[in-house]
């Protein structure tokens, strides 16, 4: 539901955000300073940090967010779920605009990526906000919070890709939180990005609606989708979102070109039905996603299912098994170091092609997109 609060509150909402901005003031990153005093406070009623929201249409109800499929109807003074999105004098505006809570350098096979530029290193960058409310979220101390509530960055576009290629990164990945409920910074983000030669990489549940998907797709080198469950029942009240809407971006984004992988995080008493895994597999099978990577992770007791145990492993080698007799080609098991499903086998000759040890290669015998041992293609973003 939209939470309404005053204008006395929203000055106040602001001018916190500033705050914590000023507090940051001289913070060390990755050997260079991020500045805190250009943008701050309050002009025109309307937070600086903030940018007017692309997808947005008026109702006698207030605006209608038409980002995601909760459509959210935010009055004057309110903000929708996602808690980044807000209507000041008749217009929608992103309140997370070029100001991210989370700034790391990670290994692409971190996000999972492991058929998309192998041993690179990603850029990574979140907001605070979800538009899901993911009982088992692992980064609900942002996912689950306003900005007012997150110690902020000031890093608008231009500087956060001179940040990624500074430091030597080959993408920038728009993680950790929901980057679709910051869809603003990183669109423009992503244009300036490929502007500069880098890739640009979501990972994302992937709750979007069809237009603005197909924009985004246009500036997105790669994406690692959370295919959370593939019932609507689970998907609703695990995750307060809905199956088919996942299932139509993951086509999307096949259609556009996009680089997919996909995550499945098997929870127990959850998502770890054998059978509804097979049926999700044959689904994928179906619709021409054989080749694409299928990562089974494993859960950790986190947030508000904290009582449930971690998936045994042996859950997830019968994930894993069967999806590979459903006909699926690259299908992985995240969380568990050292198992051999983290490492990539050809298809055609049954070689092991890619050997890895948590985010570590140790090993590549794919050349020039091909099996080293036979020549059969792997497909993926090898260079």
């Amino acid at each position: 539901m939209s939470r309404k609060f005053t204008k006395r509150e929203f000055i106040r909402y602001t001018l916190l955000g500033s705050g914590a901005l000023v507090g940051l003031s001289g913070m060390r990153l990755f050997g260079s300073t991020l500045s805190s005093s250009s943008p701050g406070g309050v002009q025109g009623g309307v937070w600086r940090w903030s940018k007017e929201a692309r997808y947005y249409v008026p109702t006698p109800r207030g605006m209608r967010c038409q980002l995601c499929p909760n459509e959210c109807d935010i009055k004057e003074g309110e903000t929708g779920d996602c808690r980044t999105r807000v209507t000041e004098n008749g217009k929608m505006y992103s309140i997370v605009y070029g100001n991210p809570c989370s700034i790391h350098i990670d290994p692409i096979e971190k996000k999972p990526l492991f058929h998309f530029l192998p041993q690179s290193r990603a850029f990574s960058v979140a907001t605070a906000g979800c538009n899901l409310a993911c009982l088992n979220c692992q980064n609900w101390q942002i996912s689950q919070k306003s900005p007012k509530e997150t110690r902020n960055y000031d890093l608008m576009p231009e500087k956060l890709v001179q940040k990624a290629a500074r430091n030597n990164c080959d993408s920038i990945a728009y993680t950790y939180s929901e980057p679709i409920v910051f869809y603003e910074y990183m669109y423009d983000s992503a244009r300036k990005a490929r502007e500069q030669g880098l890739r640009n990489v979501m990972i994302s549940a992937g709750y979007i609606k069809e237009r603005p998907l197909r924009d985004l797709c246009k500036y997105i080198d790669a994406a690692n989708i959370d295919l959370k469950s593939f019932s609507n029942d689970t998907y609703m009240r695990l995750n307060a979102g809905d199956l088919d809407t996942v299932l139509r971006t993951l086509k999307i984004m096949k259609e556009e070109g996009v680089w997919l992988e996909i995550t499945n995080l098997v929870v127990p008493e959850w998502t770890d039905d054998i059978a509804m895994i097979r049926r999700m597999s044959q689904w994928l099978y179906k619709k021409g996603f054989k080749d694409v990577p299928l990562h089974f992770s494993r859960f950790s007791p986190m947030y508000q299912l904290n009582h449930l145990p971690a998936t045994p492993v042996s859950v997830l080698k019968k994930a894993r098994q069967a999806a590979l007799e459903e006909g699926l080609n690259y299908v992985y098991v995240g969380n568990v170091p050292g198992t051999e499903a983290e490492n990539t086998f050809c298809p055609s000759c049954g070689e092991q092609v890619v050997s890895r040890r948590g985010y570590h290669i140790l090993e590549n015998n794919i050349k020039n997109g091909k099996c080293g041992y036979c020549d059969a293609r792997i497909p993926g973003v090898w260079q």
